[in-house]
């Protein structure tokens, strides 16, 4: 079997690489640096000869609404074009629990890069993967505010990165399921008080800020449901806990 995964440089693009590999895979890494561009599709119908799965795991150069549905109307309008000329059997993307909540910002863009493989005529599976350890830790660098890291005091169920690559292998050797498939951590925390753990642990002494106004990724999050996943919902096996002792 043949698995084009399209933004194969990123973490979980890398590690999906990987766990497909270790399937016995022959999986086919697609970015810039393999000489693919998903804007102007250059590279791409022949990155795609031969390809029975894709596995998009792209990712906009900046989270702006407006730069995000730029991107992902071109690349994945491109690379579902691809993959459909190719014969592709089955088209994997990976998106973000609670996308179909907040549909402002960021997710917006996620939304429509959803549709896009919804109504392509190519099988599809969807993996919506709640917040990452990883994205979470991000977001607390990358905060400028003086008086300490602001975060929305919102429950999530947080997964290891290696859980979203493990996830998205096991669906790309499956059977399209026509629909989504959430995953997420075995562990229910407050988006506060995970990234007060973080810090701790990382010896960052910054307060964290419990702030409704801190929204995600340019949303609002107003309901406490919002980035929790269904009943159905597959859950990972890798604690905050292990994640830490693995780094």
């Amino acid at each position: 079997m043949k698995i084009v995964v399209a933004g194969a440089t990123g973490l979980i693009g890398s590690r999906t690489v990987a766990r497909l590999r270790d399937h016995g895979v022959e999986a086919v890494p697609v970015s810039r640096g393999h000489g693919v561009d998903l804007i102007t599709g250059s590279g791409l119908d022949e990155a795609m000869r031969g390809a029975e799965v894709v596995v998009d795991v792209t990712d906009a150069p900046a989270r702006t609404e407006d730069a995000a549905l730029r991107f992902f109307r071109t690349a994945s309008a491109n690379l579902l074009a691809a993959a459909a000329t190719a014969g592709v059997e089955h088209h994997v993307v990976v998106s973000m629990v609670g996308a179909e909540r907040l549909r402002s910002g960021y997710f917006r863009a996620k939304l429509l890069q959803e549709e896009q493989v919804r109504h392509s005529p190519i099988p599809h599976s969807i993996v919506r993967a709640a917040l990452s350890f990883e994205f979470v830790e991000a977001m607390a660098l990358a905060d400028a505010h003086r008086d300490g890291v602001h975060v929305v005091p919102a429950p999530v169920q947080p997964v290891a990165t290696g859980d979203i690559a493990a996830a998205l292998a096991h669906v790309a050797v499956g059977l399209p399921l026509f629909g989504t498939l959430e995953a997420v951590g075995p562990e229910e925390y407050r988006l506060d008080d995970l990234t007060a753990k973080l810090l701790a642990a990382k010896g960052d002494a910054r307060d964290v800020v419990p702030d409704e106004r801190a929204g995600l990724l340019g949303a609002n999050v107003h309901d406490e449901r919002t980035l929790l996943p269904g009943p159905q919902a597959h859950i990972c096996h890798t604690t905050f806990d292990a994640w830490l002792g693995e780094r």
